[in-house]
């Protein structure tokens, strides 16, 4: 099939006409029926959230409101460590939250970034989109502003969370103060069958992305997330960072990323995503061009394997206009959620390496 330029792009999804290529002959969209809208796609945590994005959308809600009412619910959830409330913390045991938003029709952009203290950066986010003349807040200052705006300070370490990060100082270093936990001195109770390896220590490059399609045809998305698990103080990954984590153009499709968010910022994975749906690959091509592209350049040696592959993880989704969708990995084992309207379920992501 020739090459479809961005001009010709919006003729062929009108008609529903799929993009075919060897590289689709991977992909888990190789045997998707025809597009349909509303539609909505997530990262593999995103369950509650596609349900409830398309609930709002079948009542003709806006798409950016719902897909952030859909992420308020992961980002409630104290159990996923990787978003919100209960997120894993920075270095110094504080949870630092970045999330960004993208209104499709009228392409404006909202996000916070090093966010402490407010459980919901995606809501934050969406009011520097509705209130500001600006995209991006960070720190302070946006703290500041979502707090004149009515949101309400809280401790977003759980006990499980810093549990965790204690785990992980006292992991640190044999030469550190932080006794390791064969080193400390026990004046608990003798218990019966002790020893064993350590516990484990959640870690996470963890997020939540969401894009979604409303009927009319119009996008939007949000990634949110609590970060790098243990970061240096005031690090920001990809998730708040407009088309590196999330990006959407309403003429063509939207998109997102969770893993390693340095690779994706290096990349403008999500600008580079939408890039490669208007020139015409289908969204699971477009995807794994954009891990392809990352692999190319990845040059440490200690983010390399022993067969030169990267040796971290980079997921991508892209839904374009039409509702055709897709998301690709670099290695084989990942899924991401999806809702047609008929029911959330999770399906295997494409992937760049076996």
């Amino acid at each position: 099939m020739d090459t479809l330029n961005r001009r010709t792009f919006l003729a062929a999804s009108a008609a529903s006409v799929p993009f075919l290529s060897a590289m689709s002959s991977a992909s888990s969209r190789a045997s998707q029926p025809g597009p349909s809208r509303p539609l909505a796609i997530s990262s593999r945590n995103g369950t509650p959230a596609v349900k409830r994005t398309m609930e709002l959308l079948r009542g003709g809600a806006d798409p950016l409101e719902a897909i952030v009412a859909g992420i308020t619910l992961v980002e409630d959830d104290p159990n996923d460590m990787s978003v919100g409330y209960g997120g894993l913390p920075n270095e110094q045991g504080v949870v630092e939250l970045d999330a960004s938003v993208m209104h499709g029709r009228n392409h404006k952009a909202g996000a916070v970034a090093a966010l402490q203290s407010i459980r919901n950066p995606a809501q934050v986010a969406l009011e520097v989109l509705r209130r500001t003349d600006h995209v991006l807040l960070v720190g302070e200052g946006a703290l500041a502003f979502a707090k004149a705006v009515g949101f309400k300070p809280q401790n977003l370490l759980t006990d499980q969370a810093r549990e965790a990060w204690l785990r992980w100082k006292q992991q640190l270093n044999p030469r550190d103060d932080w006794l390791d936990k064969d080193q400390q001195v026990d004046t608990k109770p003798a218990r019966s069958g002790g020893g064993g390896p350590p516990p484990h220590i959640p870690f996470t490059h963890g997020t939540i992305h969401c894009s979604a399609v409303d009927a009319n045809g119009d996008l939007g998305a949000c990634t949110s997330t609590s970060g790098l698990s243990y970061k240096l103080p005031g690090r920001v990954g990809d998730s708040p960072i407009i088309g590196a984590g999330m990006f959407v153009d309403n003429e063509v499709g939207s998109a997102g990323a969770t893993g390693r968010g340095e690779a994706v910022i290096q990349s403008c994975g999500a600008f580079q995503a939408i890039q490669h749906m208007a020139d015409g690959d289908d969204p699971t091509e477009a995807c794994l061009r954009v891990l392809k592209w990352i692999a190319e350049h990845t040059k440490r040696h200690d983010l390399l394997n022993d067969r030169g592959e990267p040796n971290f993880n980079v997921i991508m989704y892209a839904l374009r206009k039409d509702g055709a969708y897709g998301s690709a990995a670099m290695r084989k084992g990942s899924s991401f959620t999806v809702h047609d309207g008929t029911q959330a379920r999770h399906e295997p992501c494409a992937s760049l390496f076996e």
